[in-house]
């Protein structure tokens, strides 16, 4: 063949997800069209927004994985035929949910913790129970309130009652809103 024909809008992202997590897909397939993002190699930019197409019909038995193909309008032409992207399926949303920093979170043989800034500035440990964490986010179901802050820096160095210094961290994280200060303290 002298020409390779691609079609590019539509286009179609294939991207594979450990086989642990196919049960949770096939249920939320059931409920709603699962969305698809596109995210440079960084995740630092979101390329594109698409639909789930299909699913494999089997497992990759060398990889445990099972194949995704997603399905994306691109009519800014974003994606092009065998760009490299980071894709993230969502298979749903956690309203008014709190997070913090991965950093933050300690464990102990027990249990998880992470130490809370009172107002007078010193740390009481607190106990956690955490929900999904993803990267440099972790959601916590009990143990938090909303706007309390927690040390995500020196924590090795701490115990309850001790002074820290509080510094507001409004550097760029791909993880995390932008909009979203993160209380970072160090000892």
């Amino acid at each position: 063949g002298l020409v390779v024909i691609t079609q590019q809008q539509p286009i179609s992202v294939v991207f594979s997800i450990a086989q642990v997590h196919l049960p949770k897909v096939l249920q939320a397939m059931g409920k709603e069209t699962l969305t698809v993002e596109a995210y440079n190699d960084d995740f630092s930019l979101k390329v594109a927004t698409g639909k789930l197409a299909a699913l494999d019909n089997q497992i990759d038995p060398a990889t445990l994985t099972v194949k995704i193909k997603s399905e994306f309008e691109n009519k800014d032409r974003s994606l092009y035929p065998n760009q490299f992207v980071n894709a993230r399926l969502l298979l749903g949303s956690l309203k008014d949910a709190i997070i913090i920093p991965t950093a933050a979170v300690q464990r102990s043989p027990s249990s998880a913790y992470a130490y809370v800034v009172k107002q007078d500035n010193t740390v009481e440990m607190r106990p956690l129970t955490l929900g999904i964490s993803e990267g440099a986010i972790t959601v916590v179901e009990k143990g938090l309130s909303p706007g309390e802050m927690v040390v995500t820096d020196g924590v090795d160095k701490l115990q309850n009652g001790s002074k820290v210094h509080v510094r507001q961290h409004k550097g760029k994280n791909s993880s995390m809103p932008e909009d979203n200060d993160t209380g970072m303290m160090s000892r």
